[in-house]
């Protein structure tokens, strides 16, 4: 994964191809960064993530992408065929505290990932004749614990707390030089079979948000 200037940023599968990207990428405060468009390497709308102005936990809306959002962003805003898909806050109002984050599955996703995590499990604490023991309130649907912002943290699931993707720093060498860590702009990602990837990129582009830092241009080069 890698950023491209300031309004750049591409992933990279295993074996090199370009799997996602975000043309429209900005590191600019929320009020002036407007939408983002997540889509996949040949250029196809995936998702749309959009900041909430007024929060203090840098609240984060993310909503199905349509065919017209690559075309015309403002028109696709208010879209009706526009579905959220999940909403993401930092847990902490205080940026220096932490960067753990929750994320909220919409109603009917957080249902298929509760049936399926429960199908999954041989065996559960609850059971379907005590509901009351379920919680009133809604678990998130995955945890970001750890430093985003030092790149090394974890995205678990809410309902049972497994590692559904881990994000760590980049190196690069061979075995007849010392390995040298890249920069922060650059960094792998690892996602556990059966977790959705396309949510779970959304869910790095948004804790970048959150963790925003000043950008320092990259100079690459090859030999």
């Amino acid at each position: 994964m890698g950023f491209q200037g300031t309004d750049g940023f591409c992933v990279y599968d295993d074996a090199g191809r370009l799997a996602f990207r975000v043309d429209n990428y900005s590191r600019r405060w929320k009020l002036c960064a407007g939408e983002l468009l997540l889509m996949d390497g040949k250029g196809t709308p995936l998702l749309s993530l959009r900041p909430q102005l007024l929060s203090l936990h840098d609240r984060w809306n993310c909503y199905t992408a349509t065919e017209d959002a690559a075309v015309d962003k403002k028109a696709s805003s208010n879209s009706p065929a526009q579905q959220q898909v999940f909403t993401m806050s930092r847990c902490s109002a205080l940026r220096s505290s932490s960067d753990n984050a929750e994320v909220h599955m919409s109603s009917s996703r957080a249902a298929g990932s509760a049936a399926a995590a429960l199908s999954s499990s041989s065996s559960s604490s609850l059971s379907c004749k005590h509901p009351q023991a379920v919680s009133a309130a809604p678990a998130p649907g995955y945890r970001v614990e750890g430093f985003f912002s030092r790149r090394s943290c974890k995205i678990r699931r809410g309902s049972d707390g497994r590692e559904a993707a881990r994000i760590t720093r980049k190196s690069a060498g061979v075995a007849s030089r010392p390995v040298a860590t890249l920069g922060d702009d650059v960094f792998s990602l690892v996602v556990q079979p059966g977790v959705d990837v396309t949510t779970v990129m959304a869910i790095v582009v948004v804790m970048d948000r959150i963790c925003r830092r000043p950008h320092t241009p990259m100079v690459c080069s090859s030999q």
